[in-house]
């Protein structure tokens, strides 16, 4: 089975954190979590306060995703949607299109 996963630590949630499915907002430093499986073709994406031990899903996670390229460039989108803030959720899909 092929997989990848994609954790950036560290990143400072925009003014208005971001929303998570747990029906909260996280602000302040975030880790962000990103899976990929061949199996299921979804990429799964999680955020928790930085050195926190409890995982949270980003509001439109899962989501499709061709391929492990695309989930590490839709890593990348989740990177940018969490620093622009504003109750951020998941990119919209295309945003996990790349090559594969």
């Amino acid at each position: 089975m092929t997989w990848a996963s994609w954790t950036t630590q560290g990143v400072y949630a925009g003014r208005g954190g971001v929303r998570i499915e747990e029906s909260a907002v996280l602000t302040g430093q975030l880790d962000v979590h990103t899976t990929w499986t061949e199996a299921d073709g979804m990429a799964h994406v999680a955020v928790q306060p930085s050195g926190g031990t409890e995982w949270f899903t980003l509001t439109g996670s899962p989501v499709p995703c061709p391929s492990a390229e695309a989930s590490r460039t839709l890593h990348d989108a989740v990177l940018v949607a969490v620093r622009a803030g504003q109750a951020a959720t998941l990119p919209h899909p295309d945003a996990a299109k790349g090559s594969g």
